[in-house]
C-alpha cells in the first residue's frame, strides 16, 4: 500500500471521422489529480473547468477509486483527491475519460499495482462502451483498438513530429448521450462498405505518415451526418477546412469541437471556424494542440503547490 500519488492524463479526440468508437489520439493538454491517504473523504476542485462537479465521493475520479480496490478485494482507505484539469468539460476532447483513467490508474498505484495497464485498459473500456478517449489517455499517441470479449487488442501509432491539430470549441455543452442519441438503428450496406474503406485508409494514413491521405480518408457517413444539426455550421467547416489548410477535419468525439489535422501555420485556418460559428451567432474559441506521446504519467512529488 502507498500513501500518496499524482497523474497527469492527457486530452484526447476520438474517431476522427470514420474511426467511430475505433481511434483515439492524445494530446499536450491535461487533467492532473493528486490523490493520499487521509483521515476523512475530501474532494477539492481548482480551475473553471471542473466547475460544477461534485466535490464528495460521489466524484468519478472518487468512484474510479473505489472500483479498483473493489476488484483488487482491498479495503479502501479514506481518500483525499485534488485536482485540476485544463480540458473543456463535455466539449468532445476526452474529459470525462482523462477522469477515469486518472482515477483508475492513480488507485492502482496507491494499491500496489494489482492490475496491468492492458487491465486498467479493459476496466476503462467496459465502464466507456469503447476504447478510443481511454485507450489515448492511457498510452499517448493514437491508439487504434477493437472490443473483444475479456480484453481490447490495440496498437499504438506515434505520429510524425511535426503532427498537430486546431480544434475550435463552441461556447455550448453537447452530451455524449444526446449526440449518440441522433444515431440510426441499422445503415445502409453502401453507408458500410463506405466507413470500412474510410477508416482503412484512416488507420493505413496515420500508420505510414501519408497525411496527404487524410484529406479523403477522414470523410464518414456513420455518425457526422446525422450531428450536423447539433453544430450548426459543422457542415461547412468540414467540406471547407481543407480550403483553408487543413489536413482533414471530423467531429471531435461526439462534438461539439470540431478539430483538424494539420501541418504549418493555422491563422487563416482559425479564422475560418471562428467566422463560421459566428455567422450561426455562436462565440468560440480556439486551441492549437501538440500530441502527447506518453500517455498518463505517474510521481510522487504531490508536495509542490498545486
Amino acid at each position: 500500500m502507498r500513501w500518496k500519488v499524482q497523474v497527469k492524463v492527457p486530452a484526447s479526440t476520438a474517431n476522427l471521422g470514420p474511426g467511430f468508437d475505433t481511434i483515439g489520439m492524445a494530446f499536450q493538454l491535461y487533467t492532473t489529480i493528486r490523490m493520499s491517504v487521509v483521515d476523512e473523504p475530501q474532494v477539492i476542485l481548482h480551475g473553471v473547468e471542473l466547475e460544477g462537479l461534485p466535490t464528495d465521493t460521489s466524484n468519478l475520479v472518487y468512484k474510479m477509486a473505489e472500483l479498483i480496490f473493489q476488484k483488487a478485494q482491498m479495503e479502501m482507505p479514506p481518500l483525499k483527491i485534488e485536482m485540476k484539469s485544463d480540458i473543456p468539460l463535455t466539449r468532445g476532447l476526452g474529459s470525462s475519460a482523462a477522469a477515469i483513467i486518472g482515477g483508475l490508474v492513480a488507485a492502482n498505484y496507491l494499491a500496489g499495482n494489482p492490475f496491468t495497464e492492458e487491465d486498467i485498459f479493459l476496466i476503462a473500456t467496459e465502464l466507456e462502451g469503447h476504447p478510443d478517449n481511454v485507450g489515448a489517455s492511457l498510452f499517448g499517441g493514437i491508439v487504434i483498438a477493437v472490443m473483444e470479449e475479456g480484453r481490447v487488442p490495440y496498437i499504438k501509432v506515434d505520429p510524425q513530429p511535426d503532427l498537430r491539430a486546431l480544434a475550435v470549441i463552441p461556447d455550448f455543452m453537447l452530451s455524449t448521450e444526446k449526440a449518440r442519441g441522433v444515431l440510426p438503428d441499422t445503415y445502409s450496406r453502401k453507408d458500410a462498405v463506405h466507413s470500412l474503406s474510410h477508416a482503412s485508409l484512416l488507420a493505413a494514413a496515420l500508420a505510414t505518415g501519408k497525411y496527404e491521405m487524410l484529406v479523403y480518408a477522414m470523410k464518414d457517413r456513420l455518425h457526422q451526418p446525422y450531428r450536423m444539426g447539433l453544430v450548426p455550421g459543422m457542415n461547412t467547416m468540414l467540406e471547407q477546412a481543407e480550403n483553408y489548410g487543413a489536413l482533414g477535419t471530423a467531429l471531435s468525439g461526439a462534438g461539439p469541437t470540431v478539430i483538424s489535422l494539420v501541418q504549418g501555420e493555422t491563422a487563416e485556418l482559425e479564422n475560418f471556424f471562428r467566422d463560421t460559428l459566428s455567422q450561426h451567432g455562436i462565440t468560440s474559441r480556439t486551441l492549437s494542440l501538440i500530441p502527447d506521446a506518453a500517455g498518463v504519467q505517474i510521481s510522487e512529488d504531490i508536495d509542490t503547490p498545486f
